[in-house]
């Protein structure tokens, strides 16, 4: 017997009746997912029915969707009981009175990444569903085993580079401050500060910190030392790669399943390192929130933590997205999947990208800078100093 149950009976007598709900109504549950997610939930919503005879109604939207649907539905009383969602929008959730609040019992289950990427000072805002970061891809047909410092990847990639045969050692899309990032953070630079109780610092910007500058520098010699050319997108870069032609990129588990079907034995490893710091890539989190406008919250709050935490359906989530699930006993069970090593590795050492509303003053100025020196135009220093003035006064306004 679950330690709901009692309330659960009680709920049930203001439980309304007729068809599927398609906004948060007493006694009923609804819950709103992407299309990824839709197959697990409605299995597992069958049987919390099947127990507590309790109404669920999962409906599917776009991912991309959910965030802003529910900023206008849950204070007009037609939003949902659950959503999943993406960790950077715990700011903007949270600023706007949108979402409540998890005390989650399992919490000692779950990667520690994942809980500080949906903590807002020492609150939890989720139950985390599975995690993300970019690492360095490469092809053991090139490049057999990783490099574990930057110097020896730079050697590696002078040794594969031939760019009239359009050969390259190593690629990595620009400019892209999300992927640029690592370079940044392993000699100590950062996004935003802190407050002293652990919520991020808007005005205490680390982007032309000695550490960033270095970390850019790095990228910039790259380019001088004719190892990356400069304007490389995604899409050529992953092309390259999957026809054989390149043999380390820094990118995500995202480009891992067209790199397999293209028949590229490749390995996942963390970035290597520079002037012996880690590269800390940024961390992707996506979770289970309880809307703040539900009401159904105590119900809400028992189909997460007692069912949907739950080692089985942390495998099947994964069996149709897999990327490594943040409930420790799931990922200990699929620990040897080389995607989930690999992001493992490379996540241990990442932070979650920033998830406050100021983040959205950072990305066009900081992707600027890094164009600005990818093109020859300006040193690494200029650049991140004029980014931050402009940043700064963007969150000023």
């Amino acid at each position: 017997m679950r330690k709901y149950l009692g309330l659960l009976l009680a709920l049930l007598f203001v439980a309304l009746a007729g068809s599927a709900a398609f906004s948060s109504t007493p006694g009923e549950l609804l819950i709103w997912v992407d299309e990824t997610r839709v197959p697990v939930m409605l299995a597992l919503s069958a049987k919390f029915e099947e127990e507590f005879e309790v109404p669920i109604t999962v409906q599917e939207l776009d991912f991309g969707d959910i965030r802003s649907h529910l900023a206008v539905a849950g204070p007009a009383g037609e939003g949902p009981d659950i959503i999943i969602g993406a960790h950077d929008w715990l700011g903007e959730l949270i600023v706007n009175g949108l979402i409540e609040p998890i005390d989650l019992a399992a919490a000692a289950d779950f990667e520690e990444v994942t809980l500080d990427a949906f903590t807002w000072g020492d609150t939890l805002y989720a139950v985390p569903a599975y995690y993300e970061a970019v690492g360095l891809i490469y092809n053991k047909a090139l490049v057999p085993e990783a490099p574990e410092t930057w110097e020896e990847m730079r050697e590696i990639a002078a040794a594969l580079t031939d760019r009239e045969a359009g050969q390259y050692g190593f690629l990595m899309q620009m400019p892209d401050p999300y992927h640029t990032f690592p370079l940044f953070s392993a000699t100590g630079g950062y996004v935003f500060g802190e407050h002293e109780d652990g919520t991020p610092n808007p005005l205490d910007i680390g982007l032309n910190n000695e550490g960033s500058v270095r970390g850019l520098t790095e990228f910039d010699r790259l380019i001088e030392d004719g190892l990356l050319p400069a304007g490389t997108d995604y899409d050529t870069m992953a092309s390259l790669f999957n026809a054989g032609q390149v043999g380390m990129i820094i990118t995500g588990p995202w480009a891992l399943g067209d790199a397999e079907r293209a028949g590229i034995d490749f390995g996942f490893a963390p970035i290597p390192t520079i002037d012996g710091g880690q590269p800390k890539p940024f961390v992707g989190v996506q979770g289970f929130m309880i809307s703040s406008f539900s009401e159904n919250k105590i119900l809400a709050d028992m189909f997460l933590q007692e069912f949907v935490v739950d080692t089985d359906v942390y495998l099947e989530m994964f069996s149709m997205d897999p990327r490594p699930p943040a409930y420790k006993p799931a990922l200990a069970i699929v620990s040897e999947d080389p995607v989930v090593k690999g992001v493992g590795a490379s996540g241990a050492a990442g932070v979650p990208m920033p998830s406050i509303p100021e983040m959205a003053s950072v990305w066009t100025a900081w992707s600027d800078a890094i164009e600005l020196v990818a093109n020859q135009e300006l040193e690494a220093k200029e650049a991140l100093d004029a980014a931050v003035e402009q940043i700064l006064a963007l969150i000023k306004q």
